[in-house]
């Protein structure tokens, strides 16, 4: 964990509850994960966690980073580079991507007419009251459509089958130290 001060306001978004606000210049923190292009900050004076946007991380003393890159290691092929971009989403509170995690059930790229392509995503949560769950979803799509050629995407959160700790994969049960 490493402590900061916000250099200037920025909007934070409540972890788990998922409400926006705004995170006064001057406020202390430590930075909890920064993963995806994302900071998760523990804030003792707003009494708990806080989501913050990569765009925003000047306010932190950091680096902006452009989370919205398409990773170079995908080569062109569409369906790698899809994978990819949801391997740079993470849930703000567990430091293991969506896809490892367990929490994407599929995805299928489609014609979206004109040479365009439409990417479907069914994902579900750790838990349904998560109240993350439609930011981490907007994360995904927003990455998706950073894709060149993806004219359309749609992510889908869905409940069945409800998510277990067996969907985690090896390389994410490693990271969370699990076996």
């Amino acid at each position: 964990m490493e402590r900061v001060e916000l250099t200037r306001e920025c909007e934070g978004v409540r972890i788990p509850a998922g409400n926006k606000m705004m995170l006064a210049k001057g406020t202390e923190a430590s930075i909890t994960q920064s993963l995806g292009g994302t900071f998760t900050l523990q804030i003792p004076a707003y009494g708990g966690l806080f989501r913050v946007a990569g765009k925003d991380a000047d306010a932190l003393g950091k680096k902006p980073e452009d989370a919205g890159a398409v990773p170079a290691s995908a080569g062109g092929d569409l369906e790698a580079m899809v994978w990819e971009q949801l391997k740079t989403c993470f849930d703000p509170e567990i430091p293991v991507n969506i896809v490892d995690l367990g929490l994407v059930y599929g995805m299928e790229v489609k014609d979206g007419g004109d040479g365009a392509k439409k990417v479907e995503v069914k994902m579900t949560l750790t838990a349904q009251g998560c109240g993350m769950g439609a930011s981490i979803a907007t994360d995904a799509r927003y990455k998706i459509m950073s894709i060149p050629g993806v004219s359309e995407a749609d992510v889908d959160l869905v409940w069945d089958p409800p998510w277990t700790p067996q969907m985690i994969s090896p390389e994410g049960r490693e990271r969370l130290g699990i076996d």
